[in-house]
């Protein structure tokens, strides 16, 4: 990687943009590669970076977009008064002008965690963009929430912790942020080598300068995404594109069905369970770019 700041890693060979989405808002995103486009949605608690071994691989084919989220990174993090500022609708919204404003009317797309809930309400909201979609160990937002319960539900605590009001959550993550994010680096990893130093100390500093637009974004989750899940779950409304799904076998371990939680969504899924930590495109790229490269061969 390169960087313009020593403190600032960058994915060697892209280009760095500032993209108006609407609203006011603009988001920072790397481009690179030419080809068929085909955009990466970071996760929780990262930036674009994470995906700097795949998206490096796929450039070689495909012009490949990594924004950051609205609300992270060094994208614009616009306050939200409302509880819909957040709303996976508006993130995907973002991207979909994002792909526009850089010639792109349809486009592929990718998610991790935080990234793929946005990336399945883009393929919800805008099945005319989205020619193939994937997500990266997470499950829909309505399907998480019916899930977890009991003492199992503790490996989610941060979930019910940023679903609180506006207050307390930002008070007790803002007092120790880099305890609170360093934690699910630590926990959430395999193998520490998967995240080096300098990367770390980026999402680190990310979130240090992010915590409540972080904590808006799952609060979201716990109010107006569930509102637009259920919405959709009732008018039939699925992902008809070709989905990929790539999970850790935590399904199995929590004591349910993620495959068939993910067919009921998507129709021509592909799932396939990954044996790594939970920031596989960090710890298993190889594994990523090869299913990534097989989603987008199979037909729209």
């Amino acid at each position: 990687m390169s960087s313009t700041d020593s403190r600032t890693p960058r994915i060697d060979g892209f280009d760095y943009r500032r993209v108006t989405v609407g609203d006011g808002v603009a988001l920072h995103a790397a481009v690179g590669g030419s080809g068929s486009p085909l955009v990466l949605l970071h996760g929780f608690p990262q930036t674009h970076l994470m995906w700097r071994h795949v998206a490096a691989d796929l450039a070689a084919d495909h012009t490949v977009i990594c924004p950051d989220l609205r609300g992270y990174g060094e994208s614009d993090k616009p306050a939200d008064p409302d509880g819909t500022v957040y709303a996976k609708r508006a993130m995907a919204a973002d991207v979909v002008a994002l792909a526009r404003a850089l010639g792109h009317d349809r486009f592929a797309l990718a998610g991790h965690d935080r990234g793929a809930l946005v990336a399945v309400r883009a393929g919800l909201d805008h099945p005319q963009a989205v020619t193939h979609l994937a997500a990266l160990d997470v499950l829909p937002t309505l399907d998480m929430w019916e899930v977890l319960h009991g003492t199992s539900a503790a490996v989610a605590f941060h979930l019910y912790l940023m679903a609180q009001p506006p207050g307390l959550p930002e008070r007790l993550i803002g007092a120790e942020p880099d305890a609170f994010f360093g934690h699910f680096l630590d926990v959430w990893t395999r193998g520490p080598e998967a995240i080096p130093d300098d990367v770390r100390a980026a999402y680190l500093r990310a979130g240090r300068a992010a915590v409540p637009s972080i904590v808006a974004d799952y609060r979201a989750s716990a109010g107006i995404d569930v509102t637009h899940d259920e919405a959709d779950r009732a008018a039939g409304n699925r992902l008809r594109m070709p989905v990929a799904v790539l999970q850790q076998d935590w399904g199995a371990a929590l004591g349910f069905d993620a495959a068939g939680l993910w067919r009921a969504w998507a129709p021509r899924l592909r799932h396939t369970t990954v044996s790594c930590g939970h920031f596989m495109a960090e710890e298993a790229p190889t594994e990523v770019v090869a299913a990534l490269r097989e989603l987008l061969a199979r037909a729209e």
